[in-house]
């Protein structure tokens, strides 16, 4: 399985646990744009922002906030960041609007030319109800994606999701299994799941597939109407908890080295352990596209 990992090198990941986001998209941008060039400056070669940086979280807000992908002030914002900075940007998410109207929860990134190498639109959406704590349903107004997303960069390969994602095993076991050194969850658990399972879902997925998982958060705002439990974190191949943090706003920073990803599935060799003669291999059910992209089969 290590021999699937493939023109990967070390580098410094940032996660920009993002604060004071209000209802002003164009302060939100300007501060995020700050902060990335700030990750940069401290040498950060991968930054990543938290899940709807540019606005409130909210079903309520969505469609305000909403943008087209080609022309808004979002994705030409990232665009000239990364460009500026020099990086890869995983660029949070955003709430994207598409010439048929429906709205996504969308993750756009970026090549350290400024150009938009992949969109990731969040899959699974976050309808819940935990009585007496909390009710949330994004498909009020959300629209959920269609494919899985991988990202090439000159580091190596990074799979893609979004919040409620990471409780999906199945898109993480498939970009291992398709070569990805990482998987990178822009979020924004709450109070009642974040201390539950924020952690504990991160080191799962990075435990059962040998990988780094990154999980980037915005800051807590007790003024706001959703509170995000923060503790933006990355976490090893061998499901141990490299750096994290509290709940204020902060860019947490971690070395990433592919090295140690080969050496975790060297020294306990799952995936030729695995026994697709009794059960199936899931990454066999996708076909991924020369952009990266990956859906089902026929």
């Amino acid at each position: 399985m290590a021999s699937l990992i493939k023109n990967a090198s070390a580098f410094k990941l940032a996660l920009v646990q993002l604060g004071n986001v209000g209802a002003n998209k164009t302060s939100n941008l300007a501060h995020a744009r700050e902060k990335i060039l700030e990750a940069a400056k401290n040498g950060a070669q991968v930054v990543v922002l938290p899940e709807c940086f540019n606005s409130p979280y909210g079903t309520r807000f969505f469609p305000e906030y909403a943008e087209s992908l080609e022309d808004g002030e979002s994705t030409s914002m990232l665009s000239k960041a990364a460009k500026e900075a020099q990086i890869y940007l995983i660029g949070g998410s955003i709430p994207e609007r598409d010439p048929s109207g429906k709205i996504f929860n969308t993750l756009t990134a970026y090549d350290p030319s400024g150009k938009m190498i992949a969109k990731h639109r969040k899959v699974h959406l976050f309808d819940i109800d935990v009585p007496g704590k909390i009710k949330f349903k994004e498909s009020d107004t959300l629209t959920g994606g269609d494919w899985l997303t991988h990202v090439e960069t000159k580091y190596g390969k990074f799979g893609m999701g979004i919040c409620y994602d990471i409780r999906f095993p199945e898109m993480a076991m498939i970009a291992a299994r398709s070569g990805c050194i990482a998987m990178i969850y822009p979020g924004a658990f709450n109070m009642t799941t974040g201390p539950l399972h924020w952690e504990l879902l991160q080191r799962s997925r990075a435990n059962d597939n040998q990988m780094y998982v990154a999980a980037c958060s915005p800051a807590r705002d007790l003024s706001a109407e959703y509170h995000a439990w923060g503790h933006s974190t990355v976490v090893g191949p061998k499901g141990e908890v490299i750096v994290t943090c509290d709940e204020k706003e902060t860019i947490v920073y971690a070395d990433i080295d592919p090295e140690l990803v080969k050496e975790t599935r060297t020294n306990i060799p799952l995936y030729h352990q695995r026994r697709f003669d009794i059960y199936g291999d899931v990454n066999e059910t996708i076909q991924f596209k020369d952009d990266n992209t990956g859906v089902k089969k026929e």
